[in-house]
């Protein structure tokens, strides 16, 4: 299968390339991303045949149906990686809360969140490539909190690549920070910044396309990619657990295959949300996916009123900061694949330049066929904490909690839901711990042991053992300073 691009052609580049190609060097002609030319059309049969499969059974044959020109043995190298997360056979489990909603946990890997999903077995294929071509690959990934310690995790030691981790310092939970700076691998390098989550992506996709910084790298012998979900390489892989999570609702008896489903997803970059629209549109039937943000609403916003407004917009601290985000970069994807690339670059250029852009009324229609959103604020979402964790005894972070509000107000009862759960409960354990307890200020440790009185939960070994770890990356710098520190790195 080639890749296309969502902006069009310029002359430096070819009209498509490979899967390999476009993970190696995720942005695009025109600062734009990469898309499969087409989807796999998989359909009823697809589901059918992997009623019974196992995850990464399923797994190698969605890939093998993208035709990804990956060895065989490395794909199995990389699926591998799941059997090392809580229960090898079952990495995502989904979990029945209330009548009609069943929660999809995305959380049960090393680093304790959905990036991990993606990320472990992304790590293995990347590094391959690098070593094939023997060539050496500098990963850049930008992280509101998760994708940090999920990329750390997976490339640290390994061969022909280096990490630079840019972070908002303050911007993280005291779990995902310490996640980040006790690694100590050689080949990784975190940095905090002062700024936000915006502010580290856009330096990103600034040094992805600034050729001067890759001559730079170039004299070392250095090459260029990143690990955010602007890489196709991170999105392939989450489509998988999107069919996975509709086939466990079939084997549960929830649901009667073919029956449609919600897909309720706590959205930041849109990276998770992608993942549901490609796999609604290759086999799984979905009624909507719905949208669910915290105060940063700008999704909801869009999906409602056609508008994607940042005027005068500052990003807002929240209680589910993994979504603190305004410029979500994945929602490039889905304006190419219903309006083309003219329209996609002409209203990414309005956004670049403007801060603004709006669809006109035909395409905010057809948006709206597949979509439906809604925001929580950080009140509201401790309060759905609390009554779920007492009246369905089942404990979510903050992240999570932001699609109980969505399940509310924009979807049908008589229709199942699936949600995805994020983010397990100890990354955000203050939080939690004020809305079970009233509890104010506790600082992780002591959240973390509260929480795990109040629900008879153990908390994790890895997590446990952060705060006894020793500091291994204390470098924060004001964002200006970004490139000049990662090339003293390398």
């Amino acid at each position: 299968m080639n890749f296309i691009q969502t902006r069009g052609i310029d002359s430096a580049r070819p009209a498509t390339v490979t899967f390999s190609e476009a993970i190696l060097a995720p942005i695009a002609s025109f600062g734009g991303l990469y898309v499969p030319e087409t989807l796999p059309e998989l359909g009823h049969d697809f589901l059918e045949k992997h009623l019974n499969s196992s995850y990464k059974e399923l797994a190698k044959d969605m890939l093998n149906r993208f035709e990804i020109d990956i060895d065989s043995e490395v794909i199995d190298e990389a699926l591998n990686l799941y059997d090392k997360f809580d229960d090898g056979e079952n990495p995502v489990p989904v979990v029945k809360v209330k009548e009609n909603l069943y929660i999809s946990e995305l959380y049960h890997g090393p680093t304790r969140a959905f990036k991990d999903m993606a990320l472990q077995p992304f790590g293995v294929v990347l590094s391959s490539i690098a070593q094939k071509r023997e060539e050496n690959y500098l990963i850049l990934a930008a992280t509101s909190g998760d994708t940090g310690p999920a990329a750390l995790e997976t490339f640290k030691n390994r061969a022909n690549v280096q990490v630079a981790c840019l972070y908002p310092d303050g911007g993280t939970s005291d779990v995902q920070r310490l996640q980040m700076v006790t690694e100590d691998a050689k080949n990784l390098k975190v940095i905090g910044i002062h700024g936000v989550f915006d502010d580290a992506q856009n330096a990103l996709k600034r040094l992805l396309a600034s050729d001067d910084f890759k001559a730079a790298l170039k004299e070392k012998h250095v090459s260029l990619s990143a690990a955010n979900s602007v890489n196709f390489g991170r999105i392939i892989f989450q489509i998988i657990y999107h069919i996975h999570s509709y086939l466990e609702l079939v084997r549960q008896g929830g649901i009667i295959m073919g029956e449609k489903v919600y897909l309720n997803v706590p959205s930041g970059n849109f990276g998770n949300a992608l993942g549901g629209y490609y796999a609604s549109q290759m086999c799984v039937p979905v009624e909507k996916i719905i949208i669910s943000s915290n105060e940063n609403n700008v999704l909801t916003k869009l999906i409602k009123t056609g508008k994607y407004d940042l005027r005068d917009c500052t990003v807002v601290g929240t209680t589910s900061p993994a979504m603190d985000i305004l410029k979500s970069s994945n929602v490039e994807r889905i304006l190419f694949d219903m309006f083309g690339y003219k329209r996609t670059r002409e209203l990414m250029e309005d956004l670049e330049n403007q801060n603004f852009y709006e669809l006109n009324a035909e395409e905010l229609t057809q948006l709206q066929t597949c979509f439906d959103a809604d925001f929580c604020n950080g009140d509201e979402g401790k309060k759905y904490i609390k009554d779920t964790f007492e009246k369905d005894n089942y404990l979510m972070d903050p992240h999570t909690a932001t699609c109980m509000k969505s399940y509310e107000t924009c979807s049908n009862s008589t229709i199942k839901t699936i949600a995805y759960s994020t983010a397990e409960w100890t990354k955000f354990s203050p939080v939690i711990a004020n809305a079970l307890t009233g509890e104010e200020d506790a600082e992780d440790v002591v959240a973390l042991e509260s929480i795990s009185k109040i629900a008879s939960l153990t908390i994790p070994a890895m997590v446990k053992g952060l705060f006894s770890k020793a500091i291994a990356q204390s470098t924060i710098i004001n964002k200006e300073d970004i490139e000049k520190e990662i090339l003293v790195f390398i």
